[in-house]
């Protein structure tokens, strides 16, 4: 496989920086004075935070404005087997995933910029967002926060069109914090004075008031799901309801319930950034909307190939108990519709809470099969994963690969055809389209 030049360019450049996240503006805004400041010199910004959901309101906001005829940067994090799969540049037709020439010339001026100095990888290739997204012309910029939100090296944009806060739960405790208000604070931080807010739905009150606060404090223009706008089912299509009225939609082609809330945060923030967006472009982003790992279902690939005949297949990168429960409610309704026995295949990292992922598909899954996270050195062991899944009161036992699991529940099924989810991290998730054959474009 060939490597690509940006891949050349990231992997000296972590030769050379640290690994991980320093919470910090200091050296973003450093660097970005070096460079001209090119934040300060993008289309509006729809600007999304929170744990759960923030790539999903990307996917939706994108796929609205396009609808719409606008032309789109779209930035999120991490990637899933590209390093391009961050940066989407505006394109007549819809938004294109960087060129690898555009990406490594930006990355080498960004990195001479630095100097040589202290710097994570995450803030250069954040400093690149900036750098592209300044110099191609589109009317709108959709970023994802990275992490947190109030130190995210993302958040040096002055004056947003939007600030989305996405569901807020319990995960990146170490950096975080272990209590929901004070993650819902961080998070908060990418609010800026007088810009509107966007609050998407909250599962936790206490996270609620905290937003609710930060955003009176600073005198945001704020509408918040369940209160200003809602998404609903009814006979089968979806209603988005607000201030101005109903919009009678078609389900979102993103499968589960939570995507309602997702797709009705996509659309206020849409209109709180000051697009319009008539009722026949809403149908056509909610008919079109795509967001890889996220309940994706894989129909064809090297992978799909060894599952048992008619097997049905689900991909998702979704990692904590807040997430473990929004997937296992989507499989739920699935299981509803068309009943099927459902095994999960899981890998996941060191840093999330394995047996509160699991919990959520006590009485649901028939069994679990564990393997290695090949993307990242701070995966799970598999017995050891095991064991969480156990412990969570559900039949578990590790294997050595995504391969050898399918294969082994190929070569054993006695049945209808089951039901299998694959997930439990976005790096887990990334090696089973790499694996696959089926990356992102």
């Amino acid at each position: 496989m060939t490597t690509l030049a940006a891949d050349r360019e990231i992997e000296h450049l972590m030769t050379l920086h640290p690994k991980g996240f320093d919470l910090s503006l200091d050296r973003i805004t450093r660097l970005l004075e070096r460079l001209g400041n090119p934040q300060d010199r993008l289309p509006p910004v729809i600007h999304i935070a929170g744990t759960n959901g923030k790539g999903s309101c990307a996917a939706f906001s994108r796929a609205l404005l396009e609808a719409a005829g606008h032309l789109v940067h779209v930035h999120t994090s991490p990637h899933l087997v590209n390093w391009h799969e961050r940066y989407r540049l505006a394109a007549e037709g819809g938004g294109k995933l960087v060129d690898d020439d555009v990406f490594a010339e930006a990355i080498a001026r960004v990195a001479k910029a630095n100097q040589g100095q202290k710097i994570t990888v995450f803030e250069i290739l954040t400093a690149v967002t900036f750098i592209l997204f300044s110099e191609h012309p589109a009317e709108a910029a959709i970023i994802e926060v990275g992490l947190g939100g109030r130190f995210d090296a993302t958040n040096v944009i002055a004056r947003p069109a939007v600030s989305v806060i996405m569901p807020v739960s319990l995960d990146h405790e170490a950096y975080l914090g272990d209590r929901v208000e004070v993650i819902a604070a961080e998070k908060a931080g990418i609010m800026k004075r007088g810009c509107p807010v966007v609050i998407g739905a909250q599962e936790s009150e206490t996270a609620l008031e905290v937003l609710i606060e930060t955003a009176e404090r600073l005198d945001c223009p704020t509408v918040v799901y369940g209160q200003d706008f809602l998404a609903f089912e009814e006979n089968g299509r979806m209603v988005y309801q607000d201030e101005d009225g109903l919009m009678d939609l078609p389900l979102p082609r993103l499968p589960g319930r939570h995507q309602f809330a997702n797709a009705a945060a996509a659309i206020a923030a849409v209109k709180a950034a000051g697009f319009e967006i008539g009722h026949r472009a809403a149908e056509r982003a909610m008919a079109n909307v795509a967001w890889p790992a996220r309940m994706q279902k894989l129909t064809q690939g090297r992978l799909v190939d060894l599952a048992p005949k008619g097997a049905e297949i689900w991909l998702d990168g979704g990692h904590n108990p807040g997430a473990g429960v929004v997937i296992a409610e989507a499989l739920a309704e699935q299981e509803e519709k068309n009943p099927r026995p459902l095994i999960l295949i899981s890998g996941m990292i060191n840093t999330k809470d394995q047996s509160g992922y699991f919990s959520a598909f006590k009485g649901l899954a028939r069994h679990v099969y564990t393997v290695p996270v090949s993307k990242s050195d701070a995966g799970v062991p598999n017995d050891e994963l095991a064991l969480r899944a156990t412990d969570a009161g559900l039949s578990a036992e590790p294997v050595g690969s995504i391969a050898n699991a399918l294969m082994l529940l190929r070569d054993s099924w006695d049945g209808p055809a089951p039901r299998i989810l694959i997930g439990g991290s976005l790096y887990f998730a990334g090696a089973v389209l790499d694996e696959n054959g089926t990356p992102p474009t």
